[in-house]
């Protein structure tokens, strides 16, 4: 069976909206589970779907009548009401139109023969995916309905959009404002969660802390913003020897430090040489200026009977302060 697959023109620049909302795949969540449920009593339907289009896939956010977590995109429905963002689709009898008489949805078990879905807009036009209703029933589906689920699209709209909101305020709340590397806050609390994991399994972590060497020059020399530069590449260098899984973060100043995780001392060694040489070309700032910083760094790795986040990080500034007097 070869059944008709429609894609918008602007397929590409869709799915880059779908995914800024960091939504697929995620957990359940009680407002659009709430919208769904609400959905599937306003109009009576058996099945109710909030659901978000992906590149070769329709995942469901939330859904009433359906065990499945997603739909092949080729057969689903919602595949043809993305294609106009301005309207819904309704279809009173899938079985009797040429799109989906073949569907094996609609040919097949379940049997399904009815269809309405709107799309989910964003503000720039891109349709993220639908919010339908779907019934094995034959139905005819009046204009107040027909903008009753409109509506519906509005409201799960606006959680979409509030939910992403969110994401964007945790984000720059854990972030250093200037590198865009993890801030303060966010070390904290990774170095919080590696210390409960050792506690509860015994896999060690390592905190590494790191001051630069020769950035007051800098600052003095050719002023802050040559500084904030510096800074950036420092963050750019370190960010590319990082391990997948630690966190790199800016503490502040010129003060930086990792969550290396599943890293035992000779492995935290390896790390900060690796951090040492990354820093051993010079940093252009302009193109007559160029400057050389180094880095000093602290190892602490937990050991049995270690139970603080805290004294961990501390004992790391301690090294890292004697690693910083066998450099003067």
């Amino acid at each position: 069976m070869n059944l008709t697959c429609p894609v918008p023109i602007n397929e590409a620049q869709r799915i880059v909206a779908v995914r800024s909302y960091e939504i697929l795949d995620s957990e359940p969540e009680l407002e659009f589970d709430a919208l769904a449920r609400v959905a599937s009593q306003t109009f009576s339907a058996p099945i109710a779907v909030v659901a978000m289009m992906d590149s070769n896939r329709l995942w469901f956010k939330s859904k009433i009548g359906l065990e499945i977590p997603e739909l092949d995109r080729k057969i689903a429905f919602c595949a043809h009401t993305i294609i106009d963002p301005s309207e819904p689709l309704v279809v009173n009898d899938l079985q009797y139109d040429n799109r989906f008489a073949q569907n094996p949805l609609v040919a097949n078990a379940p049997h399904l023969r009815f269809y309405a879905g709107a799309p989910l807009v964003d503000s720039n036009g891109m349709a993220l995916g639908t919010v339908a209703v779907i019934d094995a029933q034959p139905r005819k589906f009046s204009d107040v309905q027909l903008r009753t689920l409109v509506d519906f699209s509005t409201l799960v709209m606006t959680a979409l959009q509030g939910r992403k909101r969110a994401i964007e305020l945790k984000h720059f709340a854990l972030t250093d404002y200037l590198t865009g590397i993890a801030n303060r806050a966010q070390f904290d609390l990774a170095n919080s969660a590696e210390m409960s994991h050792f506690i509860r399994t015994g896999f060690v972590y390592s905190i590494l802390c790191m001051d630069l060497n020769g950035f007051k020059s800098v600052n003095d020399n050719y002023g802050h913003g040559a500084g904030d530069l510096v800074l950036c590449e420092v963050a750019r260098r370190l960010n590319l020897q990082v391990r997948g899984g630690d966190l790199l973060a800016r503490l502040g100043g010129d003060e930086f430090a990792v969550v290396a995780r599943n890293c035992d001392y000779k492995a935290a060694q390896a790390l900060a040489q690796r951090f040492i040489e990354a820093l051993h070309q010079p940093i252009v700032i302009s193109s007559i200026i160029s400057v050389q910083v180094g880095i000093s760094c602290g190892i602490r790795t937990v050991t049995p009977g270690d139970n603080s986040a805290a004294a961990l990080l501390e004992r790391a500034d301690e090294a890292l302060y004697k690693a910083k007097n066998q450099t003067i």
